[in-house]
């Protein structure tokens, strides 16, 4: 059997690989299989080579063959960065967005003027990107070019981004190169008071991410087989979600995997918050949260929520522990992880919205709002291993449209939110094909993909 794709989305638990033939209008998805990922085998292809043949006996066929094939990953731990900014609250935070939205997982960020302890921490750390932004276009530069002279000195070989203050753009350049460090200039991500440009940077974090995956432990053999660069998978999975705002507006996706829950957004909140808010937000943002995960980070959301209020709930508490899986045995252990999906779930859409709040000023209390609005979001859609395919997804979803009725002073979707899921867990298979093959084609396959929750 000859098919046109074959993507595999090689996640830190497991190795899912999906069939796509008749790439266009009339696109088919055949069938998935899956497999654990074999990154502690030291060769990640032993995991897609096991799927792969895990979805030949679901197809009922002995041999199979692709015209491409195609890959995301967040396997490799991610790209670990540091960031390095002027001001905490702008252009540090800006470069923040920046790297999340790429799928960097940023390990230290400074603000002001960096001195020996700041160096050494960066040492320790090891990053493999590191990022220096700071100040507005031809405002302050002093700092950054401080910043860059201390980095210089850094007995590291990692690649610098600089997308600070353009007036220094050329003196951080001289630096940094002098001392036979690898740079990247780009547009400034906090050009002016009040506006973030975070694209450009985001664009470098992931070209530099797609050479850092043939590096990472396990992950070298993996360029011997995909015909495409390798995406992140939190990188896929935004840029579907933003082909979804493409085609519904204000939109939120959630995904919750077996180490993060990732939320990605793209809107501009609604006019009444935007008259109120007092910083900038991206119009794409996502967060990522480390310690909400259902498999590698099962004991760290079950401490979050409390050990001995699930122990009243399960009386089988301990046992359902010592089971928890990616595939649950019994209908018991789905429900018993449906408990923690639906915490990682809406802790996940909490902390990645801001919140109004009031100010005492002279003239009296004043509303103000900060952080990401996504009050003017109409469309929620759910992926990852738990969203696409568990029974129990529908009741975790459905839970938006009462959460902004109990958390009233959070920026949240509203109660007339429309949800749907990827019910194919294709969402990252659906970002790549996006960006390396046919917009439209990922459409045609969005508009299959994607159920509605009633």
């Amino acid at each position: 059997m000859k098919i046109d794709l074959l993507f595999a989305e090689i996640g830190s638990t497991t190795t899912v690989i999906t069939a796509f033939d008749r790439l266009g209008e009339d696109v088919k998805i055949l069938g998935q299989g899956e497999h654990w990922t074999t990154v502690n085998e030291g060769d990640v292809t032993i995991g897609i080579e096991r799927a792969i043949n895990n979805l030949k006996e679901k197809l009922k066929v002995k041999e199979l063959t692709w015209e491409k094939f195609a890959a995301s990953s967040s396997a490799a731990g991610g790209l670990k960065m540091t960031v390095h900014g002027l001001v905490y609250d702008m252009t540090v935070r800006a470069a923040k967005e920046a790297a999340l939205g790429a799928g960097a997982v940023i390990k230290y960020i400074t603000a002001g003027k960096m001195d020996e302890f700041h160096l050494q921490k960066v040492k320790k750390i090891s990053p493999k990107l590191i990022l220096l932004a700071g100040g507005v276009d031809y405002g302050e530069k002093e700092t950054v070019i401080h910043n860059a002279k201390l980095l210089a000195k850094l007995d590291l070989d990692v690649p610098i981004i600089y997308a600070g203050n353009v007036a220094a753009a050329e003196h951080v350049e001289f630096i940094l190169s002098n001392a036979g460090k690898k740079v990247f200039i780009t547009e400034n991500v906090y050009p002016r008071i009040d506006e973030l440009n975070v694209e450009p940077t985001r664009n470098i974090i992931k070209e530099v991410f797609a050479k850092h995956i043939t590096k990472a432990p396990g992950m070298e053999k993996i360029y011997d087989v995909v015909d495409y660069k390798v995406h992140t998978t939190p990188g896929a999975v935004m840029k579907t979600t933003e082909l979804l705002s493409e085609m519904f507006k204000d939109v939120v996706t959630v995904d919750i995997g077996g180490a993060t829950t990732d939320v990605d957004s793209v809107t501009e909140g609604s006019g009444e918050i935007q008259e109120i808010m007092i910083s900038p937000e991206p119009i794409a943002k996502r967060t990522v949260e480390g310690d909400l995960g259902l498999f590698v980070n099962a004991n760290t959301v079950i401490e979050l929520m409390g050990e001995d209020n699930l122990k009243k709930e399960f009386d089988d508490f301990d046992e359902l522990v010592s089971r928890i899986s990616p595939y649950p045995k019994s209908e018991r252990d789905e429900y018993f992880i449906s408990r923690l999906a639906m915490y990682c779930f809406q802790q996940g859409i909490r902390r990645h919205v801001g919140i109004k709040k009031h100010l005492y000023t002279p003239l009296g209390r004043k509303l103000v709002a900060e952080g990401k609005d996504l009050t003017a979001v109409k469309y929620l859609f759910g992926t990852g291993g738990f969203l696409s395919r568990s029974k129990y997804a529908k009741d975790v979803l459905s839970t938006i449209n009462h959460l902004s009725k109990l958390h009233p002073m959070e920026l949240l979707p509203q109660e007339d939110v429309k949800i749907y899921r990827d019910k194919y867990y294709i969402f990252a298979a659906i970002g790549v094909i996006s960006s390396e093959i046919d917009k439209e084609i990922a459409k045609n396959i969005l508009k299959k993909d994607l159920e509605k929750i009633e």
